[in-house]
């Protein structure tokens, strides 16, 4: 073999590992399609914990919510450009916060949110909290405007032991049901001896709200940690069948209601995990919280249920997906959601499930951090399954990635998808200084929602 020929061949061999290890490190992910990245935030702050909804009536409105306090933002043109609302944010208490946005069958954008004046002791939330609530807002022109008032959920007065109300998360009823308008939320009670799911409905566009009801047989611990009731969320089928899932322990929990919100089955186990909350590199705090959504299509009960979460079973976190088929009566196996190299030591987070009402699309987005061999820095990745949630493709939504050390990321992103078009919103730290922007991100599969 000529000197020239081992040359090639020895610089073939090194483009060979090269691109493996590209592959390894995430690098072949394929960019999002017709993707679009915008910053939400004119100015670095303590921004977190976004939420995404589209309209159903004009799939060209689009509103996106984050904190602290609550804020929102709007577009009216298919998340193109996007305008921060004005006088959102409440001024009858000190914080606002942990914030939801759904719109809701009259095509009115309603915003979910805590507010409080001050946290009880670190993590145990009902251990000396000051007044308290769970309130909401509406927008009855896509976002633009908000009204003034806020319509309380659930309100407690400042008093010895009062429970802290806590991660709430609004759903919306936009069937063609007999339920149809409802709106619904659930979230968890701190105590000072457990945790608790408590769960409100309003029949009247979100004026007023039901008496609080616990859904869950089984109370959690009483610290916001591994242990504790946490991470509602609901999804409504095309008969108006609420069904809702929330984490215990080292499993998810699901039930549902066939009357409304009015009573629900008993709530019971249906996939275990590994724990939801977890440690991660640079983070103030990580969890797995899980996500329920389902295929709207075909009239009757709809198509498939699908379920999100992310556990650190495989040693570093991935995101699984399970997929009932039978309206919650048995569930898949795990899927793993996230596609690089088994135990290769990189994190994924923070996902956020949707499922397109129109083509049938299952979206989950997440923090990513495989494209760091260090395993510090992350991305944001859009995995999509089109053939119901049994194989995603991954791809790279954004293409500059942070480390967030020293800023609080939230416990959540925001996902909503329309006619092929899915919008994201996200935290990013976009320099040193310990302060995060929210970024909104359009990926575009064909549209034809226009």
């Amino acid at each position: 073999m000529s000197r020239m020929a081992k040359t090639v061949r020895v610089l073939l061999s090194l483009y060979a590992v090269a691109c493996a290890s590209l592959s390894i490190w995430g690098q072949a992910l394929p960019p999002a399609p017709g993707a679009s990245i915008i910053n939400l935030t004119p100015t670095p702050g303590g921004y977190s914990e976004p939420s995404v909804a589209v309209n159903p009536l004009d799939p060209r409105q689009v509103v996106a919510v984050f904190q602290v306090g609550a804020h929102a933002a709007y577009s009216d043109d298919g998340g193109r450009t996007w305008r921060l609302a004005e006088g959102v944010t409440p001024t009858e208490y000190h914080v606002s916060g942990d914030v939801s946005t759904v719109f809701d069958n009259k095509g009115h954008a309603l915003l979910g949110f805590i507010a409080f004046d001050r946290l009880g002791s670190f993590n145990y939330w009902g251990h000396g909290a000051t007044r308290n609530g769970i309130f909401l807002k509406r927008s009855l022109d896509g976002g633009k405007t908000w009204e003034p008032e806020l319509h309380a959920v659930i309100a407690q007065p400042t008093a010895p032991d009062v429970p802290f109300e806590d991660k709430p998360y609004l759903v919306a009823d936009t069937s063609r049901s007999k339920y149809a308008g409802n709106l619904y939320v659930g979230w968890t009670r701190w105590t000072l001896t457990d945790s608790q799911m408590l769960f409100s409905r309003s029949t009247d566009d979100g004026l007023t709200w039901s008496a609080p009801t616990e859904i869950s047989q089984v109370r959690g611990l009483p610290r916001d940690d591994n242990g504790a009731l946490e991470g509602f969320d609901g999804a409504v089928g095309p008969d108006g069948t609420l069904y809702a899932v929330w984490a215990l322990n080292d499993h998810i929990v699901f039930t549902q209601s066939h009357d409304g919100g009015r009573t629900f089955s008993r709530a019971r186990n249906i996939v275990w995990t590994a724990p939801t909350m977890f440690a991660i590199e640079g983070m103030d705090r990580a969890n797995g919280f899980p996500q329920i959504a389902i295929d709207p299509r075909g009239g009757g009960k709809g198509g498939p249920i699908y379920v999100t979460w992310s556990d650190y079973r495989n040693g570093d976190v991935d995101i699984f997906c399970i997929v009932s088929r039978n309206h919650g009566r048995s569930w898949s196996a795990p899927i793993r959601v996230n596609n690089d190299p088994l135990n290769d030591g990189a994190d994924h987070f923070f996902q956020w499930l949707a499922v397109d009402p129109v083509s049938g699309a299952v979206n989950v987005a997440f923090y990513d951090r495989r494209e760091d061999p260090q395993h510090r820095k992350q991305i944001v990745v859009l995995a999509r399954s089109e053939d119901g949630g049994r194989t995603f493709v991954n791809y790279a939504w954004t293409q500059k990635d942070f480390d967030p050390t020293g800023v609080f990321m939230g416990d959540y992103i925001g996902l909503a998808a329309w006619g092929n078009r899915v919008y994201g919103a996200w935290p990013v730290k976009p320099g040193p200084e310990a302060r995060t922007i929210v970024q909104v991100g359009v990926a575009d599969f064909g549209t034809n929602s226009e």
